[in-house]
């Protein structure tokens, strides 16, 4: 996403500004997330709820924005004009699916994934969304590549056990934030 900003900037300066305060707020939210969820085992609705109108309306105006101006090669966020490819749609898809999943993580397994982690699933899949599927799986592995990295780094240093909890949210942002530097 950041790697995109200077040639967005080119083609549609208003998607460029829109695409930019949703990456500060992605910093800001993430940065009182992970402080939150480190301390408290805990992602708050008052943060996480606004997330979604304010990730889904910057991200999805500047999705139609460069529709509009026609982006160039590159620049836009990947796919064409097909049902799912559609930018704005592959937003909102994306944080679907990745909801659903986390969804069926916490069905299946209810005290190995909060609700929370859940919820904050939808916001991730949106941003992940506008730069592509790939994104969204690469920000999904990324997560649990490196809450498992975490858990395995516990249990070496015997500060934990394999009953021990550990906040996963900051390792969803993380792994996000890491998916989004990514080339296209």
């Amino acid at each position: 996403m950041i790697r995109r900003l200077d040639e967005l900037w080119d083609v549609a300066p208003p998607a460029f500004w829109l695409v930019l305060a949703a990456c500060v707020y992605f910093v800001v939210m993430a940065a009182r997330l992970t402080v939150i969820d480190v301390r408290h085992h805990l992602l708050p609705n008052r943060i996480v709820f606004p997330s979604y109108a304010v990730a889904g309306v910057l991200l999805v105006t500047a999705a139609i924005v460069l529709a509009v101006a026609g982006p160039a090669p590159g620049c836009a966020p990947e796919g064409g004009a097909e049902i799912l490819g559609v930018p704005a749609l592959r937003i909102l898809a994306g944080g679907a699916v990745l909801w659903v999943f986390y969804f069926v993580l916490r069905l299946v397994y209810p005290p190995g994934m909060g609700f929370g982690d859940v919820k904050l699933a939808g916001v991730l899949g949106m941003y992940l969304g506008y730069l592509g599927w790939g994104h969204i799986f690469a920000g999904t592995f990324a997560a649990f590549l490196l809450g498992g990295l975490w858990s395995i780094a516990l249990l070496a240093a015997r500060r934990g056990t394999l009953k021990s909890s550990i906040p996963f949210g900051p390792f969803m942002l993380a792994g996000a934030a890491a998916a989004m530097l990514l080339p296209a």
